[in-house]
């Protein structure tokens, strides 16, 4: 898993280098740039716009992921928001909030209380108890243990939304001061390629000249206006059981988000079992509903990207119901390989390769 992690970053910055403007014809007012932002592949294809501006389009969506990842939500870097709330944990006074952070966390925090706890932004303690990411992505070395009793007892303890104060109470605007007890650490990381997605919507919106747009972020996908041909986008489902094929595809008109959660994303392995980085608040360990995978269709990616992982974790049932509730459609596939999904999302999706590519 550590190998083939390795291997598709590096093959991102070879198809990185060989664009080097980030820029790509592929084919007659159409162009591509693909890019490594968020820890992730980055592949944005414009319908519309000339040489130039398309290039402008995407040097502007560039500084938008480099942006939101530096200056809001990493917890690592010093100059971001996350960080300087996290830093304040415990010290009483809080972290005042910009007005974009407050909307992010009044949509996470109204996530938890109607997932009951399922989706939760206050596991940074579990994360980095964990360490999934840095396993899988190698930056860990000699041999993978699981957490003690123990120690999740201990970093459970210091994880739930439930426990976020706020000053003035209830208020969501620009200065309301965040405040976490001692210990608690944030992480949006379940959210953060969403809420790139919306971002990058708000600049395609602006751009006269975009007639379509579709942008692959990791397991996140926007759709934007139409193709060329007049054609439908078709969005390939991946096989829990071997990602690098599909399952199906979703068929779709205008502007759409596409998040998935699985737990063939990022994982490790050991004795046959996988421990895979999808938390489930209520037990400290990797989510165990009976899942392989959840993909969320909506019109908002911050949401739809929220609300993947909390059905993920929620399971089919369950995962239904709040789905409905945010008016989104989702598709769940099971340990044995059944499709179970909402009534809506059959409308889009069918079960076959996928057929030609946006």
């Amino acid at each position: 898993m550590k190998g083939f992690f390795r291997t598709m970053f590096l093959a991102g910055l070879v198809v990185l280098a060989v664009l080097c403007c980030g820029c790509g014809r592929e084919s007659a007012g159409a162009w591509e740039a693909v890019d490594v932002a968020m820890g992730t592949m980055v592949r944005l294809k414009v319908y519309g716009p000339e040489e130039e501006r398309a290039g402008e389009i995407f040097s502007q969506a560039r500084e938008i992921l480099q942006s939101l990842e530096e200056d809001e939500l990493s917890w690592r870097l010093e100059t971001s928001e996350v960080y300087r709330i996290n830093a304040s944990a415990g010290d009483g006074k809080g972290e005042a909030l910009s007005a974009e952070m407050a909307q992010v966390l009044q949509t996470c925090l109204e996530l938890y209380e109607k997932s009951e706890g399922a989706f939760d932004v206050t596991l940074g303690a579990l994360v980095r108890l964990w360490k999934i990411d840095s396993w899988a992505g190698g930056a860990e070395t000699g041999e993978f243990q699981a957490p003690s009793a123990g120690s999740l007892e201990e970093a459970l303890g210091r994880c739930g939304s439930s426990m976020v104060g706020l000053l003035p109470k209830d208020s969501w605007q620009e200065g309301t001061r965040l405040l976490l007890p001692e210990g608690m650490q944030l992480d949006l990381g379940a959210v953060g390629k969403g809420l790139a997605l919306s971002r990058i919507l708000e600049l395609l919106e602006e751009e006269p000249e975009v007639s379509g747009a579709v942008v692959y972020l990791g397991g996140s996908v926007l759709t934007y206006g139409s193709r060329l041909d007049g054609g439908s986008w078709k969005i390939g489902i991946a096989d829990p059981s071997d990602p690098s094929s599909s399952v199906g595809i979703l068929t779709l008109e205008g502007q759409w988000c596409v998040s998935t959660s699985g737990d063939y994303e990022r994982y490790v392995e050991r004795d046959g079992v996988r421990w895979h980085h999808i938390l489930d608040p209520a037990t400290g360990l990797p989510a165990d509903s009976g899942v392989r995978s959840a993909t969320i269709l909506s019109r908002d990616g911050l949401l739809g990207d929220g609300l993947s992982t909390a059905c993920f974790i929620l399971g089919p049932e369950k995962g239904l119901e709040l789905a409905g509730e945010y008016g989104a459609e989702v598709l769940f596939i099971l340990d044995d390989g059944e499709f179970v999904m909402s009534e809506g999302m059959e409308a889009f999706f069918s079960e076959a390769g996928r057929q030609g590519s946006p």
